[in-house]
């Protein structure tokens, strides 16, 4: 096992297109952290500068203590698993897991016990005498796994490797990866576009866009604490819902009602300078059937008249699509999450508002009702930069991006609030779903944007 270190890693092509800018990660020894953004973002770059497969073109990389930036790929200590699995079509799963201690010419005895313990492991005894072409998806891609098992690595790196399963087989498999980087207890760098797979495996998330760090924290956090509008919107399925606000009178007018603007958020707000215009992002499970919140909760929030356009019932819970003039709320960063969404061609609306609701909820198509949105789990962000102005600001010194210090994972947690009617509720505002947490964004301790 080994901690990874990058350190100002940058990645510049031959052509001047630069994949990877200014890259900081701290990885610990036995860490699983997860490299996860839209295609093009950098992040199997950033693995196979690891790997060695790419060369870094400026900052340092270090692997166990050592700088590698010039060491061999064969030398650095790692087995990669890749998307397409890369078997030997004409030998068998035992022949493909041992392979590589082949080539170190491992002794014959020594590779026939460390592929009968990596097949125990990933219940691949039975198959062990078949060829790749007479084994399934899961099957051949556990075969990839199980060769980089018997190597005993310092480190696994992963590239999309279920990508190539379908929908039932990549859930099954991805729980078959926590369990054994769990077991095996080695450092583990997984590249994901899937953001289910990466808030569902990792110790930790990185998030990345155009190549910069934009967030590296647990799971819980980014989605509770985005730093910025790219994590807010790229976290979440269903994407979180974001409308135009306006504050006016000490209140932010929106879509779904005025929003009272009190307390901490007022003063962040003031202090940035941010004007009079802002966006304001409100994930799906914060709205709810007006009929079915109980009466203590109701004060938490405020209600809003809609007309159901289509509602998806899932069993457990039920989306709830609706209609508002959202205002606009054109940047860059949600441009981006509409191409990659694939809103952007389809031509899904932007002003459609997505809510999940209890399923005891008796609303139907096309019916005019009242839905009620909780103010605690409200998010305001600058349209200029993209930085989450809910987010108390950290009073920790500027940091790395690293597993374990206050310094280097700093973000933002939700606080109790107050009801809306209370004397407290009226410090409070928006800003109760502001406060300080443990996870922060890369290198500055704020997001990169």
């Amino acid at each position: 096992m080994a901690e990874i270190i990058l350190e100002n890693v940058t990645k510049r092509f031959p052509d001047g297109a630069l994949a990877v800018d200014d890259f900081n990660l701290d990885i610990a020894d036995g860490e699983f952290v997860i490299l996860v953004g839209p295609s093009g973002c950098g992040k199997s770059t950033t693995l196979n500068m690891i790997a060695g497969l790419e060369d870094i073109s400026s900052g340092e990389l270090k692997i166990g203590g050592k700088i590698v930036n010039q060491m061999a790929p064969k030398d650095r200590d790692i087995a990669m698993v890749f998307q397409s699995y890369a078997l030997y079509p004409h030998m068998t799963v035992r022949a493909n897991m041992g392979f590589a201690l082949k080539l170190a010419k491992t002794p014959p005895n020594v590779i026939n016990e460390k592929v009968e313990e990596a097949a125990r492991i990933l219940d691949l005894t039975q198959h062990l005498d078949r060829k790749p072409a007479n084994l399934s998806g899961g099957q051949r891609q556990r075969v990839a796994m199980g060769r980089a098992i018997v190597r005993d690595p310092a480190a696994f790196l992963m590239d999309e490797p279920l990508s190539n399963l379908d929908a039932k087989l990549r859930v099954q498999t991805r729980t078959e990866v926590s369990r054994l980087q769990r077991r095996l207890g080695t450092t583990m760098v997984y590249v994901t576009h899937d953001q289910t797979e990466a808030m569902t495996l990792g110790d930790r998330v990185a998030v990345m866009r155009s190549g910069k760090l934009q967030q590296v924290a647990s799971p819980q956090v980014l989605y509770d604490r985005p730093a910025n509008l790219f994590v807010a919107g790229f976290i979440g399925s269903p994407a979180m819902n974001f409308m135009s606000g306006a504050l006016e009178d000490g209140k932010l007018r929106t879509a779904v009602g005025d929003i009272p603007v009190t307390g901490r958020l007022q003063q962040t707000l003031s202090g940035a300078n941010v004007g009079r215009d802002v966006i304001v992002g409100i994930r799906p499970e914060s709205f709810e059937d007006s009929a079915l919140v109980p009466a203590e909760n109701r004060n938490y929030g405020i209600t809003f008249p809609a007309t159901i356009d289509v509602i998806e019932s899932l069993g457990s819970e039920k989306f709830v699509y609706f209609s508002k003039e959202l205002g606009s709320v054109e940047t860059a960063e949600l441009a981006e999450l509409a191409r990659d969404s694939g809103r952007a061609d389809t031509g899904g609306s932007a002003e459609t508002v997505v809510a999940r609701l209890d399923p005891a909820t008796q609303l139907s198509e096309g019916q005019d009702t009242e839905l009620w949105v909780d103010l605690r789990a409200v998010h305001v962000f600058d349209p200029a930069t993209g930085q989450n102005l809910t987010l108390e600001e950290s009073s920790a010194p500027a940091g790395r991006a690293s597993a374990g210090g206050a310094a280097a994972d700093t973000g933002t947690a939700a606080s109790p609030a107050a009801p809306a009617g209370s004397e407290t509720a009226a410090q409070a505002g928006t800003d109760s779903a502001a406060g300080t947490g443990t996870d922060t964004a890369a290198g500055t301790g704020e997001a990169t944007t």
